[in-house]
């Protein structure tokens, strides 16, 4: 049986007092972890960015992201343990409203980050996402954000049904959607993907003081489609739930809890 992990987790990298300190030791976290692959978004600062890579090169030999002015683009960062075949970003067509808070997303170029490889043989397409903030933690039809979103997730399904039917396909990150909303049931339609976490409506979000009960949502996934006759199993749970000790201090490694998922195949079920 052959085996893929990853983890997809929004390390919230904006700049704050204690966000070097909760990255350094993020950074040594995943180092020591068997991960075959870490996505991570709200890397918002290339030092950021320097600093997670810096901490995770002994692991992680291989990184994927697309330069821009003061952070990666979309602030996302992928990190691999073996050799990365190929990897692009897509700029979503449509950034946000710019005259709405949404700015701060438009300025930070919001997309995907496509990154192929291939494990023992499968060839292996993530999809590393963050989409647009619902600042008012209104999903229904009729709101701005969720018509925002709507749209990034479709050019996400695009995406998806353009990889060859040959590959595993996996999209993952902070969807700022939640699980069980119209959106969400619009997403896995177009696209044909499954969510190993159905169901499960644990928030991967701790809103803050003064922030509506309704925003502690679940709102990042791991998604994938596999090839039609791969016998695939698949698992995953939530992690960082718990605070850790962050340098002389206990807090939490990020207002959002990651996502472990494990991929299991037999090598004899792919053919192309």
């Amino acid at each position: 049986m052959d085996t893929f992990s990853l983890l997809t987790l929004n390390c919230f990298g904006v700049p704050g007092w204690n966000t070097r300190a909760r990255l350094r030791t993020l950074s040594r976290i995943l180092n020591e972890a068997p991960y075959g692959l870490v996505c991570l978004q709200e890397v918002q600062t290339h030092r950021y960015r320097q600093l997670l890579t810096t901490g995770c090169q002994t692991s992680y030999v291989a990184q994927a992201y697309a330069g821009f002015v003061h952070a990666p683009k979309g602030g996302l960062l992928t990190l691999a343990r073996t050799s990365i075949d190929q990897h692009e970003f897509r700029l979503f067509h449509e950034r946000g409203l710019w005259y709405t808070p949404a700015v701060m997303d438009w300025i930070l170029h919001k997309g995907v980050l496509v990154t192929n490889l291939t494990v023992a043989g499968m060839p292996i397409t993530v999809l590393n996402t963050h989409l647009t903030a619902n600042y008012m933690g209104d999903w229904t039809r009729n709101n701005p954000f969720a018509k925002q979103e709507y749209t990034e997730l479709m050019q996400i399904a695009e995406l998806v049904n353009a990889q060859p039917a040959e590959r595993l396909v996996i999209v993952c990150g902070d969807f700022n959607i939640p699980r069980g909303s119209w959106l969400y049931d619009e997403l896995l339609a177009a696209a044909g993907l499954v969510d190993p976490l159905s169901g499960d409506m644990r928030p991967t979000f701790r809103p803050y003081s003064g922030m509506g009960r309704h925003y502690g949502a679940p709102i990042d996934f791991t998604l994938y489609r596999a090839p039609q006759n791969l016998q695939l199993n698949v698992e995953a749970e939530l992690k960082f739930e718990s605070k850790v000790s962050v340098e002389g201090r206990v807090a939490f490694l990020s207002d959002h809890l990651g996502i472990e998922t494990r991929f299991t195949w037999s090598h004899q079920t792919v053919t192309a």
